[in-house]
């Protein structure tokens, strides 16, 4: 496994194992190809979940990738996990969603 891979392998697995906490299935995901669902399943099944474990942040690319995974997943919302440099807790990661999904997310939630 090259070291890239490793990285985003193991950044991850420590993001299934925070969101554990509430969904107790969350898993990673195997890789599909053009017709990718995200890296991590068995939260809701509306949600999407993309892990982006690299140095220099590309967000107009991820979230692009991330809602393209979102529709191929039939899902609500696409959430883009982020690692956050120098800070190796999952729960101090940054969680990116487009404006539009986290209105109705809040919508959702009675706010």
């Amino acid at each position: 496994m090259s070291r890239e891979k490793a990285k985003g392998t193991s950044f991850e697995t420590s993001v299934v194992n925070y969101l554990k906490t509430w969904w107790p299935m969350a898993e990673r995901r195997t890789l599909h190809g053009v017709l990718d669902k995200g890296d991590i399943a068995g939260t809701h099944p509306g949600l999407v979940w993309e892990c982006k474990n690299q140095k220099k942040l590309e967000l107009s690319q991820w979230l692009i990738e991330t809602e393209q995974e979102r529709i191929n997943a039939n899902a609500e919302v696409g959430v883009l996990v982020v690692k956050r440099r120098m800070y190796g807790t999952a729960s101090d990661q940054y969680a990116v969603v487009r404006l539009e999904q986290m209105v109705e997310l809040l919508r959702k939630a009675g706010y």
